[in-house]
């Protein structure tokens, strides 16, 4: 019987042993767990404050990276603004010589080509103005009438004796290209023996010279269309300045250029292709004595006549 008791009571010590045992087993692990719990969470707070870190160092790189290249981009853009404002004040200077420069070259061949114009007229050659200036001259018809003048101004009007026009209701214009025109009568004074005719169109006009510079013996061409011989170039010299007219005024050139019919209103011609006179009448009998009236006359009254 006390054997039994005593078996039970070393079973039950055994088993409380055992409990124990299993309880701090239990506990043991616990804590371990707890431990590596905390551990784990001290890691992961570490590793998040890492993290945390590492995208502020980032963030803060990008940021001055950006900072870096906005500031970089705005120093090139302005080294590209001055060097384009600089590339364009270099290009207008290019450009300006340049125009200087062919301008100039324009300039000088323009007065090759009226030294070499002038040493052929001085070699008593005016084919050299000839070509052009013939192109500015045009046969007038009106009524039974015929005879010349002459384009000037801004290229529709033309110049010529009144007694070319007459008392025509109808006045035709014939150019060297053979094109025909309708021209009106502007102004005109009978005393002077000038009208200023205009057309619908723009022709290539000649300028006047300055009669008062001419010199006796200077050679000068007259164009014209004498007898109906269309465009005829006569070549001669002034041998008198400031005759007196019919009209009692001293604005005539005395010329030995032939000056027929058809002659009358027509240019007479410098060796510069300038107007210094408009062919008018000759003295009936006598050859070689004809007579323009001056280009300054001309101008002034075609002046007068624009103005009023």
């Amino acid at each position: 019987m006390k054997s039994r008791k005593l078996m039970l009571a070393e079973a039950l010590i055994v088993l409380v042993l055992i409990t124990l045992a299993c309880t701090g087993i239990i506990l043991y692990y616990n804590s371990r767990i707890a431990s590596l719990e905390s551990n784990i969470l001290s890691v992961q707070e570490q590793a998040q404050k890492n993290i945390d870190s590492m995208e502020q160092n980032v963030l803060s790189g990008i940021e001055s990276l950006n900072a870096s290249l906005s500031n970089n981009l705005g120093l090139l853009e302005r080294k590209f603004s001055e060097f384009q404002r600089k590339n364009e004040i270099e290009i207008m200077a290019i450009s300006s010589l340049i125009d200087e420069i062919e301008t100039q070259s324009d300039i000088q061949l323009n007065q090759l080509k009226n030294e070499l114009k002038s040493v052929k007229v001085q070699g008593n050659d005016f084919s050299a103005i000839t070509d052009e200036v013939i192109r500015s001259v045009v046969r007038i018809t009106s009524g039974n009438s015929q005879g010349s003048g002459v384009i000037i101004g801004n290229g529709s009007l033309i110049v010529t004796n009144m007694h070319v026009i007459g008392s025509a209701s109808s006045i035709k214009i014939s150019t060297y290209e053979k094109d025909t025109y309708s021209a009106d009568l502007l102004a005109y004074d009978s005393n002077l023996d000038l009208s200023l005719l205009k057309i619908d169109s723009m022709l290539e006009p000649l300028e006047f010279g300055d009669s008062d510079s001419l010199k006796q013996g200077e050679r000068v061409i007259a164009i014209g269309n004498p007898a109906g011989l269309s465009f005829t170039v006569t070549e001669g010299i002034v041998s008198s300045l400031h005759r007196t007219g019919p009209n009692g005024l001293p604005i005539y050139i005395q010329t030995d250029v032939p000056i027929n019919p058809g002659n009358s209103g027509g240019p007479l011609i410098n060796i510069h292709g300038e107007i210094v006179g408009l062919n008018n009448f000759k003295v009936a009998g006598l050859e070689s004595l004809g007579f323009a009236i001056e280009s300054n006359s001309v101008e002034e009254f075609v002046d007068k006549a624009m103005s009023e």
